[in-house]
């Protein structure tokens, strides 16, 4: 999960970014807060009653968040400037194969998955927002994000070893959590670079 709110777009000298990242970062938070919404309505609405189509959810989610790193990086500078978001990219990847596998275990083995990924991605999502703190503003969005999602990493382990059957109704409300802070980032980027423009104006 990833937001600035863009307090400056200078970057340092050599840095392959350039100030027209800030665009593209607006659209990359606005696009994932957008998917993760979309997701959690379906899990929460037809997930539940359709086992396949909640399976297919399980699998897309991980899928998703590897593309969308990489699409980011790449628009970064590459995955070479960007290695948190390089391995993000391969966990992510390999995640993805791991719950398809853990599907056929039952949902104790994929909420363990979920969690082992849930927890690394976030500790690499903290890493890859205070790095972009430097050039393109606060990021405590993503920075808080990470953080979260390490601990929902943490307590999905725990249910995963517990009596209870998880659902995928125990994973909406993460994923819900990071639409919002993907939401807050997009929408903090466009309320500074408004100011930023005003001033620039005056």
């Amino acid at each position: 999960m990833s937001s600035p709110t863009a307090k400056r777009y200078e970057v340092p000298t050599g840095s392959a970014t350039t100030s027209t990242n800030a665009p593209w970062l607006q659209t990359y938070y606005f696009l994932r807060a957008g998917f993760s919404i979309v997701w959690v309505l379906l899990a929460l609405t037809v997930g539940q009653h359709l086992p396949v189509l909640a399976m297919a959810l399980l699998v897309i989610y991980p899928g998703w968040d590897a593309v969308a790193n990489y699409l980011d990086a790449r628009q970064s500078g590459g995955l070479r400037r960007n290695p948190s978001q390089m391995l993000n990219v391969l966990a992510s990847g390999i995640v993805t194969l791991a719950i398809a596998a853990a599907l056929n275990f039952g949902m104790h083995a994929v909420l363990g998955v979920f969690g082992v990924w849930a927890g690394l991605s976030g500790l690499l999502q903290l890493a890859t927002g205070v790095r972009r703190w430097k050039t393109h503003g606060a990021q405590w969005p993503m920075v808080l994000s990470g953080a979260q999602s390490t601990l929902a990493g943490v307590l999905f382990i725990q249910r995963a070893t517990s009596p209870h059957l998880p659902a995928i109704t125990d994973i909406a409300p993460y994923a819900a959590v990071g639409a919002f802070y993907f939401l807050v980032s997009g929408v903090s980027m466009v309320v500074a670079d408004l100011r930023r423009r005003r001033k620039a104006s005056a």
